[in-house]
C-alpha cells in the first residue's frame, strides 16, 4: 500500500455508464470490465468504496419525473441506486472480491444499513463497500452522497470515473475545439460551472481539501494509474 498514491478511495460511477450504449438498463459487459479495474486495483491493496447514480434506470430530475412530487421521484431514483449496486455487487463477486452493499434506506433482506464505523471495518478487511441510496434524503444527488461518504470512510480522494478522458471546457463529444483541463481549483469547477460534480458536492470536498479525479474509467488500467500516482485525466483540488 506504500507505493500507492491513494490507498483508500472513493469511486464515483454514474449510472447511465453501467448502460454501455444502450440508452437504458444494465450492460454486464461494460460493468465486468470497470469490475476487474477495481479487481487489480484492490490486489494492489486499495481499499475502495463506491457510490453508483441510478439514471441508467430512473432520475427524478428527468422527463420521467415530470408531474411528480421531487420527493417521491428522488426517492425512486434511490431505490434505482439499489438495483445497480446489486448489478455491480454480483459482478464484482464474479471475480472472487468480498462486497458489501450498504444502503442508506434500510432494506436489510437485500443489503446492509449504512452504518459508518461498520463501513470502515469492511474497507480494513479488504471488502469492496458500495454505498446504495445515495444519503437517504431527497433533493441530494449521488455526487453530495459520494463526497458525504469520501469524508466520513476518511477515503484520500473522490475519483470519478466517466466515459471521457477529464474535464474539458465544453463537451469534447459535440465540440472538436474543446479543451481539456490537467488540473482546476475547487473554485475554479464553481465559478465556471463545470458539470464535474454538483455545487453542493464541491464545496463539500473544497471544505474539507479532498481531491477529486475525473478519468475515464473505461479505458483497461486507468484505475490503477491514478491510484499510482500517474496523471491521468483531471486533478481538482486548492488552490
Amino acid at each position: 500500500m506504500a507505493s500507492l498514491r491513494f490507498s483508500r478511495i472513493l469511486l464515483k460511477i454514474s449510472g447511465e455508464a453501467l448502460a454501455g450504449g444502450r440508452p437504458f438498463g444494465l450492460d454486464t459487459a461494460t460493468i465486468g470490465a470497470f469490475c476487474r479495474d477495481i479487481a487489480q486495483a484492490v490486489a494492489a491493496g486499495a481499499q475502495v468504496s463506491l457510490v453508483i447514480g441510478g439514471g441508467n434506470i430512473f432520475r427524478g430530475v428527468s422527463e420521467q419525473a415530470a408531474g411528480m412530487e421531487r420527493s417521491s421521484a428522488d426517492y425512486m431514483g434511490m431505490l434505482a441506486t439499489v438495483l445497480n449496486a446489486l448489478a455491480v455487487q454480483d459482478a464484482l463477486e464474479k471475480l472472487g472480491l468480498s462486497t458489501r452493499v450498504m444502503s442508506a434506506i434500510a432494506m436489510r433482506e437485500v443489503c446492509e444499513p449504512y452504518i459508518r464505523r461498520r463501513a470502515m471495518r469492511h474497507l480494513e478487511k479488504g471488502r469492496v463497500v458500495i454505498c446504495a441510496a445515495g444519503t437517504g434524503n431527497p433533493y441530494f444527488t449521488t455526487d453530495t452522497a459520494a463526497a458525504l461518504r469520501a469524508m466520513e470512510l476518511h477515503a484520500q480522494a473522490i475519483l470519478k470515473g466517466t466515459k471521457v478522458d477529464g474535464v474539458y471546457d465544453k463537451d469534447p463529444v459535440k465540440h472538436a475545439d474543446a479543451v481539456k483541463f490537467e488540473r482546476l481549483s475547487y473554485m475554479d469547477v464553481l465559478k465556471k460551472q463545470l458539470r464535474v460534480m454538483d455545487a453542493t458536492a464541491i464545496s463539500l470536498a473544497m471544505d474539507n481539501n479532498l481531491p477529486i479525479v475525473v478519468f475515464n474509467m473505461f479505458a483497461t488500467g486507468n484505475l490503477t494509474r491514478v491510484l499510482s500516482g500517474e496523471q491521468v485525466g483531471t486533478l481538482v483540488e486548492g488552490e
